[in-house]
Formats: structure tokens, C-alpha cells, sequence
């Protein structure tokens, strides 16, 4: 039946990518695609960009269930990372010249706090729809990696302006 392989975590995904394509024009000009990834060097863009193809594309296989209790906590470390994501936002787009937007914390927040969201993601979909072990410890440190090349491209930019 192909009903179940709808109930994946990549509807978990879809606020998040709404929020984006919804409020991406209204961010400040340093986070405009044409200034956010101008001179990124290649071995931040290429690793930040294959890393984040993987963290989208995975949870297209992770069930989503709610029954384990590291999943319940897993969706309340989702609720948590997307209201710090959405809040991290909307304090670049609101607030920008805050002294919170314009320190390096608030700046980059944007990207290192989608580190809580996907390890939500990650405890909540521990399994697969394919036979093979995934403990979420897989998908977290993929996402963490990603994190890292993603809060250091914010890094790059953040110094430049």
C-alpha cells in the first residue's frame, strides 16, 4: 500500500520550507541569494550544499511515529527548534538593527539553530522504509556536519559585512 510512505518526516519539512520560500525576500540584503553566496569558498559551498540535499532528501525515508518515548521528545525538540528558527528569523526581519541581528549569535542564528529541528526529526524518525538499521545517531551527526559548514558559511558572510 502506498499510503504509509506518506507518513514520512519530510511533512515535518514542509513548515519550514514554506517559512522559507514565504519570507525569504523580506530578510535583510546580507542573506539575498545573490550577497549570501557570493565568495563562499568551494570547500564550505560544495560540502554545505551535498550535506544538505542528504538532511532534505533522508527523511523521504524515516517513518513518522509517535510512540517511543525518545520520539516524544524528539517532537517537542522539533516544536522547540522551529519556533527558534522562525523566531531567528523574524528578529533579522523585523529587528535588524538589533544589537541581537547584528551580533555574530544572532546573525548566524538562522543556521545553527536548525541543528534542534533536525535532531527531532532525527529521534523521531528512527526507522527506515527500506530493511536496514538507521539510528537516528546517523541522521543527527549528518545534520550536525551540515550545521557546521552551514554556521560557517554564516560566519563568512556575518564577517564581511
Amino acid at each position: 500500500m502506498i499510503l504509509p510512505y506518506f507518513q514520512n518526516c519530510f511533512l515535518l519539512l514542509l513548515p519550514i520550507l514554506l517559512w522559507n520560500v514565504i519570507f525569504m525576500k523580506s530578510l535583510p540584503v546580507q542573506f539575498q541569494k545573490n550577497i549570501f553566496w557570493h565568495n563562499i569558498p568551494s570547500y564550505i559551498r560544495i560540502p554545505e550544499n551535498i550535506l544538505r540535499i542528504v538532511v532534505f532528501l533522508c527523511p523521504l525515508l524515516m517513518k513518522f511515529t509517535i510512540s517511543e518515548n525518545h520520539q516524544k521528545l524528539g517532537l517537542i525538540l522539533y516544536i522547540i527548534g522551529v519556533f527558534l528558527y522562525f523566531l531567528s528569523w523574524i528578529m533579522q526581519i523585523y529587528f535588524p538593527q538589533s544589537a541581537w541581528s547584528k551580533s555574530i549569535w544572532g546573525f548566524t542564528a538562522p543556521a545553527y539553530t536548525t541543528l534542534i529541528w533536525f535532531a527531532g526529526i532525527g529521534m523521531i524518525g528512527n526507522s527506515l522504509f527500506i530493511n536496514i538499521p538507521f539510528p537516528y545517531s546517523v541522521y543527527l551527526g549528518i545534520s550536525l556536519v551540515f550545521v557546521f559548514f552551514h554556521s560557517a558559511h554564516a560566519y563568512i558572510v556575518y564577517s564581511k559585512t
